[in-house]
């Protein structure tokens, strides 16, 4: 049998497929994230989940597409783990972008995943490109859940929020500086904590003018940063993978005209077109 993830840094969607590529069972865990989340919470993580654990013995081929696992040594950490895991399992792990590439296009693109952090690549039909690394949430990661998080905190703190929206802001979320710093110093996963915060933007019924402009400069830059610096951003469609680029879809139709690129898929969960590609490498349709 071969299981296959979309790891994020939220959350982890994985996939047991049979031999013929049937769908033997879905299930999810807590994010997986190398480079946040410790060596012995990874290893919890995983083994806390009942149906995954049913299949530790079983599974032939693992094929883990995840955040974090851009560089070699968050990478073959997470890969150790899997493999102590799942022993039996001939392991791969790869970096989301290629999942992201499988479960939107064939053809040459630009491919690019807004969720808990920010990413993208060029695709020439055969091979990813992604010239410049993934340096996290501290560094990179425009337009992502954890981008938008430090915004609404920052703006809150620095007065900068308008009023009726700050105190929406207070009644919904913990804002106690001291459990703030715990969270973004201490714990695991601070950039899925700063994801947490999106949700205010992106749940509301209507787009207010300070989520809108919130949103839209995140998204102008993550089109400066991360799609204009390929050759062929405006030869290709650019495709999206994620929660942050489906809720955002009219906005970044608007900044596209600006800049002339072309818009392809967006994509709010890439499990499943990932499963499709399984199914069509397993078949050979």
């Amino acid at each position: 049998m071969i299981l296959i993830t979309d790891g994020g840094s939220t959350k982890c969607d994985w996939v047991l497929l049979d031999n013929s590529g049937g769908v033997v069972f879905k299930t999810a865990t807590s994010g997986l994230n190398p480079t946040v989340v410790p060596r012995e919470d990874l290893l919890l993580r995983i083994s806390s989940n009942e149906e995954l654990k049913r299949v530790f013995e079983s599974v032939a081929i693992l094929d883990f597409y995840g955040a974090g696992c851009g560089t070699v040594t968050p990478r073959g950490i997470l890969k150790e783990v899997l493999e102590e895991l799942f022993f039996k399992a001939k392991v791969n792990v790869s970096e989301d972008l290629s999942a992201a590439v499988f479960a939107v296009t064939n053809e040459p693109g630009i491919v690019c995943i807004l969720g808990t952090g920010s990413n993208s690549c060029y695709f020439d039909g055969t091979e990813i490109h992604a010239p410049i690394p993934a340096l996290g949430y501290i560094l990179m990661d425009e337009a992502s859940g954890n981008y938008f998080g430090k915004r609404l905190l920052r703006d809150y703190y620095y007065h900068r929020m308008p009023s009726e929206i700050a105190s929406e802001f207070e009644r919904k979320f913990n804002l106690e500086a001291d459990d703030i710093k715990v969270n973004l110093y201490k714990k695991p996963n601070p950039n899925a904590y700063l994801a947490s915060f999106a949700q205010f933007i992106f749940t509301q019924k209507e787009i207010n003018p300070y989520f809108y402009n919130l949103i839209k400069e995140g998204i102008s830059s993550f089109i400066e940063c991360r799609i204009l610096c390929f050759e062929k951003s405006r030869e290709v469609p650019v495709h999206f993978i994620g929660s942050i680029a489906h809720f955002s879809e009219e906005i970044i139709k608007e900044c596209f005209k600006n800049h002339n690129l072309e818009l392809g898929n967006i994509v709010q969960q890439p499990i499943d077109g990932l499963i499709q590609y399984y199914k069509n490498k397993i078949t050979g349709s």
